[in-house]
């Protein structure tokens, strides 16, 4: 498969720009002008036309030829027919449940298996998992199910920090990813660091950007990966 799965979509250095590089690496053996499919349905405050319209905009430089899945006259044609899917970021639970909804969950997982690119940040990173059940989304909409596109053996938990502000009382996200490896003990979940990546192309997996990441797995203490080749073993 030929995946990037990001952390977060936007930086100071303005809506994706940090992950260009990373994108045009993605999309490298497509002829200009290839058509590709965004998925805005993590979006809940904010508009879909609008959301695809500030994708658009960031992405014109890929020479994509970029439509919004909600605006499609027939969804799945659309998808049949993406050389990249693009899955934006936002509430994973409303994403995950729009896809169900409209039966589209097991067109995507099959079209990037048959080798469609997929492009995804935070909840489009989230969705690529075994389940959403990573995510740090409160969930606003009942899903049906957990369960989302299975395109990697692992989870990811994408804005990872283990910052505890003073005062603050609640639980650290280290602490909370514990709760989850104590009752799924044999699922690894890669902490993914604002800034970082994971790419995945072929049976290779690389973390990219500046930052370290954690690989959380049952009780055992964190592996932390530094940038570079990436093995995620249960």
């Amino acid at each position: 498969m030929n995946l990037l799965l990001l952390s977060n979509s936007s930086s100071d250095a303005g809506y994706l720009v940090h992950a260009l590089p990373a994108i045009r690496e993605l999309i490298a053996a497509l002829p200009p002008g290839a058509p590709a499919v965004f998925v805005p349905f993590a979006g809940v405050t904010r508009n879909w036309d609008d959301y695809t319209a500030l994708v658009v905009s960031a992405l014109a430089d890929t020479g994509l030829d970029i439509q919004g899945l909600h605006r499609a006259e027939d969804p799945v044609a659309a998808l049949e027919g993406a050389a990249v899917i693009i899955v934006g970021g936002g509430n994973t639970f409303n994403l995950l449940g729009q896809l169900r909804r409209q039966g589209l969950l097991g067109v995507v997982a099959r079209r990037v298996r048959q080798g469609a690119a997929y492009l995804g940040w935070s909840a489009g990173s989230n969705l690529s998992c075994p389940t959403i059940c990573t995510t740090n989304d409160m969930p606003i909409t009942d899903p049906q199910g957990f369960d989302a596109l299975g395109l990697l053996p692992f989870q990811i938990n994408p804005h990872y920090t283990n910052a505890h502000p003073p005062g603050h009382r609640g639980e650290t996200r280290a602490q909370r990813l514990a709760e989850f490896c104590t009752l799924n003990p044999a699922m690894p979940v890669l902490g993914l660091p604002e800034g970082s990546g994971l790419r995945v192309s072929g049976g290779e997996m690389t973390l990219i950007g500046p930052h370290e990441a954690p690989l959380f797995l049952g009780q055992q203490e964190p592996r932390v990966f530094r940038p570079g080749p990436v093995e995620v073993q249960a």
